[in-house]
C-alpha cells in the first residue's frame, strides 16, 4: 500500500512537550483511504533533521507527506502555504544553535521559495465540516519547521517528485504546554491533544482520499 509519511517533531526550547509528537505516534499505521500512514520524529536541529527526513524519503517513497509542529501561541490549526530558503532562529535549537539570514539549502540551484502541494482548501473544508476551525498561513515562520517543508519539497522535485502533495501543518499548544508557560507570561490558548489528533486525521483523510482517486482513474 502507498504510504503517507507523516513526522512530528520532538520537544523543544521552554516546551517540555510537542503536540505533533503525540498525533504522529496516534496515527502512525493507520489506514487513510489509499493510503497507510507512516510516523516518523524529527529532531529540533537543521542538519539532523534534515538527514533524518531524507532517510524517510528515500526509505518509503511516499505518495504524500504531512509535515506537522508545535507553533505555540497560535489559536488553531494552520496550513502554511510557502516555505523560505532561510533559517533564521529567534530561540536555539535543541543543539543549542542559531542562525542569522543562512539558506536552508546552500545548493545554487535551490530556489527562494517552495508552495506548499497539500490540496489547501480541500483540507481547510474538511476541518470546517468536522468543527475544527483552522487557516492557511502564509508564513511557517524561519525555524526547523519551515526548514523541514522546504527540506521536503526540494528532495521530491530533485527526485523528480514534485507532484507529491507536501507540505506543513503548524498545530497550537496542548494543555501540557499551556500549563508549562510561568504566571507572569500570557497565557498560550490550546486545544486538547484529542482534538489536535483530529485534526491532523482529517487532514490525512483527505490526502487519503484524493491520492485514492487519483490511482483509480490511472
Amino acid at each position: 500500500m502507498p504510504k503517507l509519511l507523516l513526522t512530528g517533531f520532538e520537544p523543544f526550547h521552554t516546551h517540555p512537550d510537542n503536540p505533533s509528537a503525540w498525533a504522529a505516534a496516534a496515527l502512525d499505521k493507520l489506514e487513510v483511504g489509499h493510503l497507510q500512514v507512516v510516523s516518523a520524529l524529527l529532531p529540533v536541529e537543521p542538519r539532523s533533521a534534515g538527514e533524518s527526513l531524507e532517510a524517510l524519503l528515500e526509505r518509503h517513497d511516499p505518495a504524500a507527506v504531512l509535515l506537522t509542529g508545535l507553533a505555540a501561541g497560535r489559536p488553531q490549526v494552520t496550513l502554511e502555504r510557502v516555505a523560505l530558503n532561510v533559517m533564521d532562529f529567534n530561540i536555539p535549537d535543541n543543539a543549542g544553535n542559531t542562525y542569522r539570514d543562512a539558506p536552508a539549502h546552500p545548493h545554487a540551484d535551490a530556489p527562494p521559495a517552495y508552495l506548499s502541494t497539500l490540496p489547501l482548501r480541500d483540507i481547510l473544508a474538511a476541518w470546517r465540516g468536522a468543527g475544527l476551525p483552522g487557516h492557511i498561513s502564509n508564513t511557517a515562520g524561519l525555524y526547523v519547521c519551515n526548514f523541514v517543508m522546504y527540506r521536503a519539497r526540494h528532495w521530491l522535485t530533485a527526485h523528480g517528485k514534485g507532484g507529491v502533495p507536501c507540505g506543513f501543518l503548524h498545530l497550537p499548544a496542548n494543555p501540557a504546554v499551556a500549563l508549562a508557560v510561568p504566571e507572569d507570561r500570557p497565557p498560550l490558548p490550546y486545544l486538547p491533544q484529542e482534538e489536535i489528533t483530529r485534526a491532523v486525521r482529517v487532514a490525512a483523510g483527505v490526502l487519503g482520499t484524493q491520492v485514492e482517486v487519483l490511482t483509480t482513474q490511472k
